[in-house]
């Protein structure tokens, strides 16, 4: 297997893990990578998903008043 296929198998592997709502810190954990490396390679992985955030942040909120 080339370097190039071992690459682009890896890079999916982290695109699919941050995409899927893995957080990034544990991605980058994982990879073996700062995170800040992780964001300036696959920041465009976790685009998209604000309404996911504004729901958590939504039922932390509800919780607290609770």
């Amino acid at each position: 297997m080339g370097a190039q296929t071992t690459y682009s198998l890896r890079h999916a592997c982290l695109s699919g893990w941050l995409a899927a709502g893995v957080p990034p810190t544990r991605v980058a954990q994982w990879a073996g990578h700062t995170v800040q490396m992780l964001l300036t390679i696959y920041a465009q992985c976790i685009d998209g998903d604000e309404e996911i955030c504004r729901a958590r942040i939504a039922a932390a909120l509800s919780a607290d008043s609770a």
